[in-house]
């Protein structure tokens, strides 16, 4: 079995590689540069695939950065910090983000002649990013099958309705290796431990009964 799998180099993506493998699949990573202000996490999903040795191409977008707003994950404005909140999930948001990036893998499929399409969008995501809603999914299975027609693909997000903390879980018990993932917006040396995305990773291993590796790591 083959499989594209958008990942990013996170939490959520790496839980998802990790089980893809386990299950037999021989996995293609796409990681997309979209100019965003945590370019650390590229990183990360080169040192993890690396070490799995398996394809990983980096595919550049980031010259679309100028044409997509003033989301704070491009720079162009302030990381908000706390829960997340309505206000804060606007401040996030890249618009149309993940239609970008499967449009683009699911052309690399088609051309691979790769079937199966996946990525990691999960039940804590729905209501903050629209293209984590399974209303889009919904819609955007059938269009990425009649648009793949002569090699159709399929697309699959099977943590839809999983929360952070299950795929936590999942992930530990798949030995994932959480210390070499990023997920803190700022993409600094340490995570802040303040962002929206830093907060729910953290809250997702203590729902789990351990700590973030990163959070060990760093002796907080």
């Amino acid at each position: 079995m083959k499989a594209v799998l958008i990942y990013s180099g996170g939490l959520d993506s790496s839980t998802l590689l990790y089980r893809l493998l386990a299950d037999g699949y021989q996995v293609d990573a796409l990681t997309f540069n979209y100019a965003q202000r945590h370019k650390k996490e590229i990183e990360c999903a080169r040192v993890i695939t690396s070490r799995l040795d398996i394809t990983h191409h980096i595919i550049d977008l980031s010259s679309l950065a100028a044409f997509l707003g003033q989301s704070a994950l491009l720079g162009k404005g302030e990381v908000p910090r706390g829960l997340y909140t309505e206000e804060s999930a606007r401040q996030t948001v890249v618009p149309n983000r993940n239609m970008i990036m499967l449009s683009v893998a699911a052309g690399y499929a088609e051309a691979q002649r790769i079937p199966e399409l996946f990525y990691a969008a999960h039940r804590n995501d729905l209501t903050v990013y629209p293209d984590c809603r399974p209303e889009f999914v919904d819609a955007l299975k059938p269009a990425i099958r009649l648009g793949t027609a002569w090699h159709p693909v399929q697309l699959r997000a099977p943590f839809l309705d999983m929360t952070k903390a299950e795929i936590v879980r999942m992930g530990l018990e798949l030995q994932v290796p959480y210390e070499l993932t990023w997920s803190c917006y700022l993409g600094m040396d340490k995570p802040c431990r303040s962002c929206p995305t830093c907060i729910e990773r953290e809250e997702a291993f203590a729902l789990c009964g351990c700590r973030d590796p990163l959070v060990e790591m760093d002796g907080a």
